[in-house]
């Protein structure tokens, strides 16, 4: 496959040249997943506003979602970035490998929440009763369902865009699951 290439700051629009100066303050860099979002003029404040729009789940729900669609779609690049994401967010490193199966045995609300997030990716949308039960018994709302939706939706972008371009991994690698 050929080398996708990233562009660097002096590379993009001057819109995505303020966005790389705001990453570069949040992050410490500019990650080469969201930089190859600047070769289109307008995808990466778009794929951004999405990020990081409001939402009734709060950050370790989103971080569950990223890691199960992640893990789902087999992308190393999101499961690193949304581990170290996820530690940010207090999950230990046992925590985000059981968020990661699907099997969490520390919050039976996100258990469900990741069951449901992980048949839903896994089928397309098509979730089984029992499944959609569980979610809602276990506190979730139609609202939730929506704002998990989006969630999925968003990782979706990155997983995808990551299997075509094949830009190399800038985070600590995620490990591998046994």
């Amino acid at each position: 496959m050929k080398s996708f290439p990233i562009p660097t700051i002096e590379q993009v629009s001057l819109a995505n040249q303020s966005v790389f100066e705001t990453l570069n303050g949040m992050v410490g860099f500019v990650p080469n997943l969201y930089a190859i979002f600047a070769h289109s003029e307008t995808a990466l404040n778009d794929y951004l506003a999405l990020q990081n729009r409001k939402s009734s789940l709060r950050a370790k729900e989103r971080e569950v979602i990223n890691l199960v669609v992640s893990q789902v779609n087999s992308c190393l690049y999101c499961l690193s970035a949304h581990t170290q994401f996820a530690k940010m967010n207090g999950f230990t490193d046992e925590q985000v490998l059981e968020i990661r199966r699907a099997t969490i045995s520390f919050d039976a609300k996100l258990d469900a929440l990741a069951k449901f997030v992980k048949a839903a990716t896994e089928n397309r949308g098509r979730v089984a009763a029992e499944v959609l039960e569980n979610f809602y018994a276990a506190g979730y709302s139609e609202a939730s369902l929506i704002d998990v939706t989006m969630v999925i939706g968003d990782k979706i972008i990155t997983n995808y865009l990551h299997a075509m371009t094949e830009v190399p991994v800038d985070w600590p690698l995620a490990p591998v699951l046994d």
